[in-house]
């Protein structure tokens, strides 16, 4: 089992179609990306089957049983990175998943989770500021969604073309532009930049506000600009929530690139009522650039000259609660049935 290192992508599954869909998302990504992909099952005891697991599992108190169920949800998800084309690596998490996840989250170059299903995992790490994972996390987040907010299932592309970014000033807002536009030219996408300004009466901007908003984009685009000097970039500045702004993109981008700050403007909109924000009603995944990886990386930076991904790494074999282990892939058979119920729209 690899300890790990800036080459893996961890993606967390409980057994639900929503986690099914966020490990075809990750495999997608770790084989055009060439990472590595490892998967991770979290269950708790005594109520496992209420709180961290599919419906479908439903023994209650029994450790042995728990752990066989995650061999299994972790065996389907094999079978779904396998038909990927992408080998991954396996772990089983006990206890508080949300602990467990912000420490593994020192030792990846990124964790993807899915959304909308009811409990389960994806409510444990999103469900409160407290313990949400986008907040706390040493490495980025993507948030995949399962359906729209009527409950479509929705479909994700093998290739993504379009990406939208968040853009204010502060230091988070700048590490997710970089981060979209590295993101955005590793698939050959184009890249729009979207500031959303606080609404005037009207809905309307004041031609001196604008200038100034356009003065200021122009600004941090700059070495975005002189770095990638092939990208596509778009920008747009549009009046009111920041929150509204970015849902509107997910519908026309294929992934959406946020920061988490906690307070104000595009950083802060993740942190405040999750449960109505973006997290909640995009409908293409969500890659959030958390404070904390920010911060650590500045804290690192002040040492020796490294990038924001240089956190300092704890082996997953000295935190508690986080086993490997090895599962046979599951059969042909079931990897399609679960990417049919997952994907309709793939298979049509």
């Amino acid at each position: 089992m690899t300890t790990k290192n800036d080459k893996a992508i961890l993606v967390g599954v409980d057994g639900s179609d929503a986690s099914f869909k966020a490990t075809w998302w990750a495999a997608n990504y770790a084989k055009h990306a060439g990472l590595m992909l490892q998967i991770v099952c979290a269950y708790s005891l005594p109520s496992y089957a209420a709180v961290s697991f599919d419906a479908t599992y439903t023994a209650m108190g029994d450790d042995a049983v728990a752990h066989s169920d995650a061999e299994e949800i972790l065996s389907k998800a094999k079978a779904i990175a396998d038909q990927q084309g992408v080998e991954a690596e396996t772990l089983i998490v006990t206890g508080d998943p949300s602990a467990v996840f912000v420490e593994l989250s020192r030792n990846y170059n990124l964790i993807v989770i899915g959304n909308r299903g009811k409990g389960g995992l994806a409510e444990r790490l999103l469900g409160t500021t407290s313990s949400s994972l986008p907040a706390y996390a040493y490495c980025p987040i993507v948030v995949v969604p399962y359906t729209d907010d009527d409950g479509t299932v929705m479909h994700l592309n093998n290739t993504i073309s379009r990406v939208a970014v968040g853009s204010d000033e502060s230091k988070w807002g700048l590490e997710a532009l970089r981060i979209a536009a590295r993101f955005a030219n590793l698939w050959g996408a184009k890249l729009t930049v979207i500031s959303a300004v606080p609404s005037m009466r009207g809905g309307k901007i004041e031609e001196g506000v604008l200038a100034s908003y356009k003065d200021d984009l122009k600004t941090r685009l700059a070495p975005i600009v002189e770095h990638f000097p092939d990208l596509d970039i778009e920008t747009s500045i549009v009046p009111g929530s920041a929150i509204d702004a970015l849902t509107e993109a997910s519908k026309v981008n294929d992934v959406v690139v946020v920061g988490s700050r906690g307070r104000g403007g595009f950083t802060g909109l993740l942190l405040g009522s999750i449960s109505q924000g973006l997290l909640q009603h995009s409908v293409s995944p969500v890659y959030v650039v958390p404070r904390k990886y920010v911060e650590a990386a500045e804290t690192e930076l002040a040492k020796a000259p490294k990038s924001p991904a240089d956190v300092p790494s704890v082996p997953v074999e000295k935190i508690e609660g986080v086993e490997p282990v090895s599962v046979p892939t599951a059969s042909q058979n079931v990897a399609e049935s679960v990417a049919e119920t997952i994907d309709p729209a793939q298979h049509e």
